[in-house]
């Protein structure tokens, strides 16, 4: 059986600051029963095991690199201070209000009152401003810092702060919705052993830890003491434990959760959906948004320093051919932009500026490159381009990669070869440039401010501009990206948005597959997954780009 989830689309980040960011009022409770359809009144009480994509690198939100499988963990220790809205854009969840100045260079936000860490000290105003002091070297959050132009974090009084930045930042909600910024962890016990703190995690979320035992398992066990009820008074989270298994294999994590092994997995594969949907007594909830995969490459190294190059290797890059390898063939529509046609930031213009799949024009501009005397990787004139091409070792990324690779040397000017290292070194690999052309996955649910304000920074500070882009080539790209920053109107952003995305185009900096769904594949008595709600009672965004909320799941009757 399958189930859809409606996309939430991000119309704008702020429609009206005050509307938007400001708690909308009916305490903390708020529903989490329910999904798409009745699935009747939460169970309280039971445990569930989930299948997991891959083992979380580490569970420190300012240091440790986070994708999926981290957020799905880190969710269920870690409260967020804003949470993302089925309304659009970002509403209060640990906040019970964030409100901007006119100018959008301070933003004042106010915690909710009572909060305690799982070790009991109170959450007041003064963590936040610890925080920052952990924050600002953080592997994770120094980038973002670095991006917004986050300065200070300053007390106003005991629930209040006040965040300042060096510069007009309308996407700051954005930021605290993630994990760098957003997690709200405890500073003292952080500070004091972080590598310690990565196993034993100290938050104020539904679950604390019980045990942490690295690519074996890691098991939550539910917090007594958690501030939320849904609106029929029951305490949050449903569910006693939670345990989690890393299980890198495709095929054996949709089997574990056929066979019981455990009651619901992550994918962002779609050769996986393909067969969850013809798999007998499961249940696919799924997800398609703005979530685009293909990859980058190194700009700041030869030959993917030239833009014949990597011009050339854009035109041919089958797209279809990928989407087919992938397992995507009537799931996923061929990417142009970081945005799906049904997406509000999308953009024709962006997308007729694409590259087209054509292997003669992909010939031609190659042999400029190589035919240069001037050519950047030192060859002798007339010589093939080296190209390697990394990728994680799924089977699905596997052949779509052969694709790619076959796409490349087809004409007869490249050679290429093809290295696969796991998801955590993969991601590694990318924050520490130790990449040519590497395979990525682009954009999300959230602003796309958040993410392209990373991508576009200064690439000696930020870890997020992964393909190194600067110059002259990236200056326009970058104007743009400081005017989205600067204001609210949508209209505005929009065509800030589009000037990236052309000039990420044009530039050929990265190229792509398809838009990629995403998917949890559950037994049919999993419920609770999309009908999780913020504390206004607002429903939440989701299951975007793979990422769950267990504290909204609870276990039917068989």
């Amino acid at each position: 059986m399958r189930k859809r989830t409606t996309k939430q689309f991000v119309a704008a980040l702020i429609g009206s600051a005050a509307l938007l960011l400001a708690a909308c009022g009916g305490g903390d409770g708020g529903s989490s029963g329910g999904g798409d359809g009745d699935e009747g009144k939460p169970v309280i009480g039971g445990s569930i095991s989930v299948g997991l994509e891959a083992e979380a690198t580490g569970l420190r939100p300012w240091e440790d690199s986070c994708s999926a499988p981290c957020y799905t963990i880190m969710t269920t220790v870690f409260d967020k201070l804003m949470e993302g809205s089925s309304e659009g854009g970002y509403a209060p969840f640990l906040a019970e209000s964030l409100e901007p100045n006119a100018e959008l260079t301070e933003w004042t936000l106010k915690l909710r009152e009572g909060i305690k860490f799982h070790n009991g000290v109170d959450v007041t105003s003064q963590t936040l401003v610890d925080m920052f002091e952990i924050q600002k070297t953080g592997a994770a959050s120094a980038a973002v810092i670095t991006s917004n132009g986050l300065t200070s974090v300053e007390v106003v009084d005991d629930l209040t702060v006040v965040y300042k930045l060096s510069k007009a930042y309308a996407s700051f909600p954005a930021d605290l919705e993630r994990a760098p910024l957003g997690m709200v962890f405890e500073p003292a016990a952080a500070a004091a052993d972080s590598e310690g703190f990565s196993r034993a995690p100290v938050g104020t979320g539904p679950f604390t830890m019980q045990t942490r035992d690295p690519d074996n398992q890691t098991v939550v066990v539910k917090n007594a003491d958690y501030w939320r009820e849904d609106a029929d008074g029951n305490k949050l989270p449903y569910l006693d434990q939670v345990t989690f298994r890393p299980i890198p294999d495709e095929g054996t994590r949709l089997d574990s959760v056929a066979s019981g092994t455990v009651n619901l997995a992550q994918t962002l594969r779609q050769a996986t959906i393909r067969d969850a949907r013809a798999t007998a007594g499961v249940t696919t909830v799924e997800f398609q948004g703005n979530n685009t995969g293909g990859g980058f490459f190194n700009t700041k190294k030869a030959p993917y320093d030239d833009v014949r190059v990597r011009m050339g290797l854009n035109m041919a890059n089958n797209q279809e051919a990928v989407i087919v390898a992938l397992g995507g063939e009537g799931i996923s529509a061929a990417a142009t932009q970081w945005f799906s046609p049904d997406s509000p930031w999308y953009s024709q213009k962006a997308a007729d500026a694409y590259p087209k799949y054509d292997i003669a024009a992909a010939t031609a501009k190659l042999k400029e490159y190589i035919d240069d005397p001037a050519r950047s990787d030192g060859k002798p004139v007339g010589s093939n381009i080296a190209v390697t091409l990394s990728c994680p070792p799924d089977p699905t990324l596997i052949a779509a990669m052969q694709v790619v690779s076959e796409g490349w040397k087809a004409t007869g000017l490249v050679d290429v070869e093809l290295t696969q290292f796991d998801q955590a070194t993969h991601i590694n690999n990318g924050i520490q440039d130790n990449t040519d052309a590497h395979c990525w996955r682009w954009g999300g649910e959230g602003d796309p401010q958040a993410g392209i304000a990373g991508f576009l920074a200064d690439p000696a500070k930020a870890v997020g501009n992964f393909t190194n882009w600067e110059g002259e080539s990236a200056a326009v790209a970058i104007a743009a990206k400081e005017e989205a920053g600067k204001t609210i109107d949508p209209a505005v952003r929009k065509a800030a948005f589009e000037t990236v995305m052309i000039e990420m185009n044009t530039n050929a900096v990265t190229w792509y597959s398809g838009h990629t769904a995403t998917a949890f594949i559950t037994q049919p008595t999993i419920k609770g997954l999309t009908s999780w709600t913020l504390p206004s009672g607002v429903r939440g965004v989701g299951l975007p780009g793979g990422e769950g909320r267990i504290w909204g799941v609870w276990v039917a009757a068989s």
